[in-house]
């Protein structure tokens, strides 16, 4: 199952991600899981490693008293499916301000960890976003 990253934004406490899906009938569910489990994996291993002071900030006891050590905050987030392109276009604005509505950078390709600035036009982004199945708008 593969899909397409068309943009991302990594905030200090939080990641904002859309995806298109590889597949028709490609679960949102599945995506998920296939970004979060390897993901949270090598932050705990880092943060144990690295960071254990950090771990404490980590730490969640479930409902049944079983203790974890969480990267991703419980339950599912703010997931959605984006089918209208206009929908999709104000989602990506949205997300590349983000730091700029937090007071982080003055323009939304400014901040490091985003994909705002390969939609300006450079490639000096933490990861380039698959932007073949986005028009780029001026």
């Amino acid at each position: 199952m593969g899909f397409e990253a068309w943009a991302y934004v990594i905030m200090p406490e939080h990641v904002h991600l859309i995806v298109f899906p590889g597949e028709s009938e490609a679960k949102v569910s599945e995506i998920l899981l296939a970004i979060k489990r390897p993901v949270a994996r090598k932050a705990n291993w880092f943060v144990s490693k690295s960071a254990p002071h950090i771990a404490v900030r980590m730490r969640d006891e479930g409902p049944s008293g079983r203790i974890q050590y969480r990267f991703w905050q419980r339950g599912g987030g703010y997931d959605r499916n984006l089918v209208r392109d206009a929908t999709v276009y104000r989602t990506i604005d949205y997300i590349h301000a983000n730091p700029v509505r937090r007071g982080l950078v003055e323009f939304p390709e400014d901040w490091k960890w985003s994909s705002a600035a390969q939609y300006a036009g450079s490639a000096d982004v933490p990861f380039l976003a698959d932007l073949s199945g986005v028009s780029l708008r001026c």
